[in-house]
C-alpha cells in the first residue's frame, strides 16, 4: 500500500474585532485560549496528530500562512506543542485564502512529494477530535484520487451567517458530490434549507492535493497562480520563516478558495471534481461572544460565565471576566466582557455587531482595538502599569536568553529596577549585570540593551520619562530577530 503524504495548511489571518476586548488586532482570537488551556491555534495544529499512528499516511511538518506581526506569536505557541520544525509563510499583505493556499501548494510542490494538504482556518474549534479524525482519513484518500474535498457542517438551526452547501448523489457512505456553493441567506431561506436536510454549513476547511490545487487555480484564476509562483521563486528563507516577494504577492488579486476555484468547478455527476463529506463533531467558528458562550456550560437560567463572576436573578447572560470580579443583577439577554482596559455590554442579538466599536476606536486614534495592556514581543512581553503626563511605568518580563533590540531613543530616558532574575545591560561602551533589587539608568540618546542571560524569566520595572513615550521612538541598530518595526 503506497503511502499518502499529508500537510496541514492553516490559515492564520484575522483582524481581531469580532471577540474584542479579549482579542485585538495584535492579538487575534487563533493566539488565544478560549476554550481550554491550549490555543485555538494549537489546537488545530494538533487535530492531525491522530494521524501520525497511521502506517497509511505520513505527516509533514505543519505549514502556517500568516504575517509578519504575528509571526513570532506563531512561531512560539508552535515550538510551545513540539512542532518546532514547521514553515511559516509570511504574508507582505493580506490577499484572502485563495492566494494563501496557492503560495503554501507552490512551495509544497517545491519541497515534498505532492502531498494531500489539510486546509484550515486557525481560529475554530472541534470538540470531538477522534470522530473527526475519522472522516479525515476519508477525506484524504479521497484528495489523493484527484478530487477537491471540503467538510459540511451538519445544521442544527437556521443560520444566516453561514454560506450553505448544497448536496448532491451519494459518492460512498461518508461523500457526497458537492452540486453548489449557496451564499449567505436570509433567515425564511436559512429555514428552508434546513427543513429540506439538503444543505450543509460551509466550514471553510478543504483537503486536496497540491498539485491538484495548483493546476485548478491555473485555470481559473492565472493571475492568482502566476503572481504566487513569483512571489515563491523570488521569496526569503529566514529560519522557519518564508517571506513571500512583496512586490509580487501584493500584485496578486484579492480572492478566496471558494470563488476563486470551488464555485467555478462544473458538476459532472458521473466523475465529479468535487466532493462534500457531512461534519457533526461540535464544530463552531467562534464567529461573536454569542457563539462563544453557546459552547459551554449554562446554568438553569441559560447563564454562562468564565472567570471571577457574579451572576444573580439574571436569565441568558453570558459574562467574562478576564481581571476583575465582576458582579451581574437582574439584566437578561447580555454578553458583558471584561479586560484590565476595556469592558464590553451587548445585547445578545447585537452581538455580531461588535466590528463597529473597533472601528470607531480605530477612526478616535486610540489604540485599544490593537493592543491589550500586555504587549507580547519576541524576547518576551510588556504590559503597562501606570501612565501620566510625561511618564510611564511597565512591567518586563524577558524569556530565557532572550534580548531586547540594541536601541535608542530620542525623547525618553528610562530607569530599570530588576524584581527578580538576571540581567546583563549594555549602555553606551558599558556592560554590565544586575541581580534582584538592583537599578540602573538609561539616559536620553544612548545606546542600550537588556539581556536576560539566565535560566529563569527576568523580570523588570522600567519607568520611562521624557516629552514622548510612544513606542514608535525607537532606533534600533542590532537586533536578533530580523524586525522590520518595533
Amino acid at each position: 500500500m503506497m503511502t499518502i503524504n499529508i500537510q496541514s495548511v492553516i490559515l492564520s489571518g484575522g483582524a481581531g474585532t469580532r471577540l474584542w476586548p479579549f482579542s485585538r488586532q495584535a492579538l487575534p482570537k487563533q493566539f488565544l485560549p478560549l476554550v481550554g488551556s491550549r490555543t485555538l491555534l494549537q489546537e488545530t495544529a494538533l487535530r492531525v496528530e491522530g494521524l501520525k499512528q497511521d502506517d497509511e499516511f505520513k505527516v509533514l511538518p505543519t505549514v502556517v500562512v500568516s504575517n509578519e506581526n504575528h509571526r513570532f506569536l506563531v512561531a512560539d505557541q508552535l515550538t510551545e506543542i513540539g512542532y518546532q520544525d514547521g514553515t511559516i509563510i509570511l504574508e507582505s499583505s493580506g490577499r484572502n485564502t485563495a492566494p494563501a493556499l496557492t503560495v503554501a501548494s507552490q512551495l509544497a510542490l517545491f519541497e515534498a512529494t505532492d502531498p494531500v494538504l489539510l486546509v484550515m482556518p486557525s481560529d475554530h474549534i472541534i470538540e470531538q477530535v477522534a470522530e473527526f479524525q475519522s472522516l479525515l482519513r476519508h477525506a484524504v484518500r479521497l484528495a489523493d484520487t484527484g478530487l477537491l474535498v471540503t467538510f459540511g457542517i451538519v445544521p442544527d438551526k437556521p443560520e444566516t451567517g453561514f454560506g450553505y452547501l448544497l448536496k448532491g448523489r451519494n459518492i460512498d457512505d461518508q461523500a457526497l458530490v458537492l452540486e453548489k456553493f449557496v451564499e449567505k441567506p436570509d433567515l425564511e431561506t436559512a429555514k428552508s434549507y434546513l427543513a429540506s436536510e439538503k444543505y450543509l454549513w460551509n466550514s471553510g476547511i478543504f483537503i486536496v492535493k497540491a498539485s491538484v490545487w495548483v493546476e485548478q487555480i491555473q485555470l481559473h484564476q492565472a493571475e492568482i497562480a502566476d503572481s504566487c509562483q513569483d512571489a515563491i521563486d523570488k521569496g526569503i528563507v529566514d529560519g522557519m520563516f518564508f517571506r513571500v516577494d512583496p512586490d509580487s504577492f501584493d500584485r496578486c488579486p484579492s480572492d478566496s478558495i471558494d470563488y476563486a476555484v470551488m464555485e467555478k468547478l462544473p458538476v459532472i455527476p458521473d466523475n465529479p471534481l468535487s466532493s462534500v463529506i457531512p461534519l457533526d463533531v461540535g464544530w463552531s467558528d467562534l464567529g461573536s461572544w454569542t457563539a462563544l458562550s453557546s459552547i459551554q456550560d449554562a446554568d438553569q437560567a441559560d447563564n454562562t460565565v468564565q472567570g471571577d463572576v457574579v451572576i444573580q436573578q439574571s436569565r441568558n447572560t453570558a459574562v467574562f471576566a478576564q481581571e476583575r470580579l465582576v458582579a451581574v443583577v437582574g439584566v437578561d439577554d447580555l454578553v458583558v466582557v471584561e479586560t484590565r482596559d476595556a469592558v464590553l455590554v451587548s445585547h445578545k442579538d447585537k452581538a455580531q455587531d461588535v466590528k463597529s466599536v473597533t472601528e470607531h476606536l480605530q477612526g478616535s486614534g486610540r489604540s485599544e482595538h490593537v493592543f491589550h495592556s500586555k504587549v507580547y514581543r519576541p524576547w518576551g512581553h510588556f504590559e503597562s502599569i501606570d501612565q501620566g503626563s510625561r511618564y510611564q511605568v511597565k512591567r518586563l518580563t524577558v524569556k530565557p536568553g532572550a534580548s531586547l533590540s540594541l536601541q535608542m531613543h530620542h525623547h525618553r530616558a528610562e530607569h530599570w529596577v530588576v524584581v527578580s532574575g538576571t540581567a546583563r545591560v549594555t549602555r553606551g561602551e558599558e556592560s554590565f549585570i544586575l541581580s534582584e533589587n538592583q537599578s540602573t539608568f538609561i539616559p536620553v540618546g544612548v545606546h542600550h540593551r537588556l539581556e536576560n542571560p539566565g535560566k529563569v524569566q527576568l523580570e523588570i520595572i522600567e519607568v520611562q520619562s521624557g516629552s514622548y513615550l510612544d513606542e514608535d521612538d525607537i532606533v534600533r541598530f542590532e537586533d536578533n530577530y530580523n524586525r522590520i518595526e518595533s
